[in-house]
C-alpha cells in the first residue's frame, strides 16, 4: 500500500486516487510559492546591490545626516548647550573642544549671538572651546584693527561684561602670540582693543556728537604699553582705519523663534492627542522645512516635539471627543512608531512613541488648510517605498 504525507506532515495511507492527485497538486503549489519567495528575496538583494553600486545609499545617509545637522543648528540657536549635546549624541560632533570650536568657527546656519553666548560661558569646557576657537584665527602680520575685524565678525559679543572680558583676553593673547614684539604685554593689546572698539562707537554712532580726534585718541592711550607709550604711527594708523571704515558687527538677529523659524509654511494653535497618556493638550505648531514642530508656549525657545514628515501620510478622521481631526501616520505600517523626538520635562531629548499623531483644529476651515499645507510639506523617499512594497509582497506570500 502506498503511504503519503500531506503538506502538513500527516501520514495518509487510505487516500483515493483523486485525493492523492489533489495532495500532489498542493505540494507542487507549495514548492512554487517557495521558489517565488526565493526569487523575490533575490530581486530585493539585487535592488539593494544596485542602490549600493549607484552610491544612492551613501547619498541617503548624507541627506539624513544633513537633516540632523540642520536640526542641531536650530537647537543650538535656541539653546547652545542643548544644541551641542544633541549633535554630540547624534554622532555629528565629537565631545572635544577642538571639534566644537571648528563647528562654531565655520558657523554654517548658526546664530552669531548664540555662538557668542556659548563662547563666553565660564565653565572649564567652554573656556577650552573658546581657546581652541581663538586659535583657529590667524592674525599674523595683521594690524590690531584688521585682526579685530576678523575676530568680531565670527560671532557677536555678548552683553555680559564678564563674558566680554574673557573673550577679549583670549583675543589679546592670541594676537600677541601671532605678532610677537608688537606689544610689551598682552594686557596692552587687551586695553588697546577696547579703546579701538570704543573709538569705533564714538566715530560712527550718530548719537555721539563730540567726535574724538586723532590727538585725543593718542592721549587716551598714553602709558598703556607696560608703563610706556605706543608708537604714534601705530595709533594714527589704527585711528585712520576705524575712521575710514567702521567695524562690520554682525546684526543681533535674535535668539528666538522669529529667527529660528523665519517665514514658516504655517503656524497656529492646535490640540494634540498624547502618545502613552491619551489626553488632549493645546500646542503651538509650526510647519517649516518638511518638519512639524510643536511648542507648549509661543515664547518657548525650544520645541517640545519635532515630527519629520518624510514618508508619512495624512488623513481626516472622526473622533468622538474632538471635532476637526486629522492624523499623521505611516502608510501600510500602522503599528510602526513614527520617527520623531520630544523633550521631556527634565530637558532630555527622547524618541517619540506615537504610531500616529492625532490633531484637532479649531475650525473645519483651519483643518483643511493644515491638511493642505502638510501634504505639500511631506517628502517621499522612493527607495523606502520600493523596499516596503517588496517586503509586503513577501509577507503576503509567506502568511498562511
Amino acid at each position: 500500500m502506498m503511504v503519503l504525507k500531506s503538506a502538513d506532515g500527516v501520514v495518509h495511507d487510505d487516500l483515493s486516487p483523486e485525493e492523492r492527485q489533489e495532495l500532489e497538486s498542493i505540494r507542487r503549489r507549495k514548492q512554487e510559492l517557495l521558489q517565488d519567495i526565493q526569487r523575490l528575496k533575490g530581486e530585493i538583494a539585487e535592488v539593494t546591490n544596485e542602490i549600493d553600486n549607484l552610491g544612492i545609499t551613501d547619498e541617503r545617509k548624507s541627506m539624513q545626516r544633513n537633516k540632523q545637522v540642520f536640526m542641531g543648528c536650530k537647537k543650538f540657536n535656541m539653546d547652545p548647550k542643548k544644541g551641542i549635546r544633541f549633535l554630540i549624541d547624534s554622532g555629528l560632533l565629537k565631545n572635544t573642544s577642538d571639534d566644537i570650536a571648528q563647528f562654531l568657527y565655520k558657523g554654517e546656519g548658526l546664530n552669531k549671538t548664540a555662538i557668542g553666548d556659548y563662547l563666553g560661558e565660564r565653565e572649564d569646557f567652554n573656556l577650552e572651546v573658546l581657546q581652541a576657537f581663538v586659535e583657529l584665527h590667524e592674525f599674523t602680520d595683521l594690524n590690531l584693527v584688521q585682526a579685530l575685524r576678523q575676530f568680531l565678525w565670527s560671532f557677536r559679543l555678548p552683553g555680559e561684561a564678564q563674558k566680554i572680558d574673557r573673550m577679549m583676553e583670549a583675543f589679546a593673547q592670541r594676537y600677541c602670540h601671532c605678532n610677537p614684539g608688537v606689544f610689551q604685554h598682552s594686557d596692552t593689546c587687551y586695553v588697546l582693543s577696547f579703546a579701538v572698539i570704543m573709538l569705533n562707537t564714538s566715530l560712527h554712532n550718530p548719537n555721539v556728537k563730540d567726535k574724538p580726534s586723532h590727538q585725543r585718541f593718542t592721549t587716551m592711550n598714553r602709558g598703556i604699553n607696560d608703563g610706556g607709550d605706543l608708537p604714534e604711527d601705530l595709533l594714527r594708523n589704527l585711528y585712520e582705519s576705524i575712521k575710514n571704515e567702521p567695524f562690520k558687527i554682525p546684526e543681533d538677529d535674535g535668539n528666538d523663534l522669529t529667527h529660528t523659524f523665519f517665514n514658516p509654511d504655517r503656524e497656529g494653535w492646535l490640540l494634540k492627542l498624547g502618545g502613552r497618556v491619551k489626553t488632549w493638550k493645546r500646542r503651538w505648531f509650526i510647519l517649516t522645512d518638511n518638519c512639524l514642530y510643536y511648542f507648549e508656549y509661543t515664547t518657548d525657545k525650544e520645541p517640545r516635539g519635532i515630527i519629520p514628515l518624510e514618508n508619512l501620510s495624512i488623513r481626516e478622521v472622526d473622533d468622538s471627543k474632538k471635532p476637526n481631526c486629522f492624523e499623521l501616520f505611516i502608510p501600510d505600517h500602522r503599528d510602526q512608531v513614527i520617527k520623531a523626538c520630544k523633550t521631556e520635562a527634565d530637558g532630555r531629548v527622547v524618541e517619540g512613541n506615537h504610531t500616529f499623531y492625532r490633531i484637532s483644529a479649531p475650525t473645519a476651515e483651519e483643518k483643511e488648510e493644515w491638511i493642505t499645507s502638510i501634504k505639500k510639506a511631506i517628502s517621499r523617499d522612493p527607495f523606502y517605498e520600493m523596499v516596503a512594497a517588496r517586503k509586503k509582497k513577501v509577507s503576503a506570500l509567506t502568511s498562511p
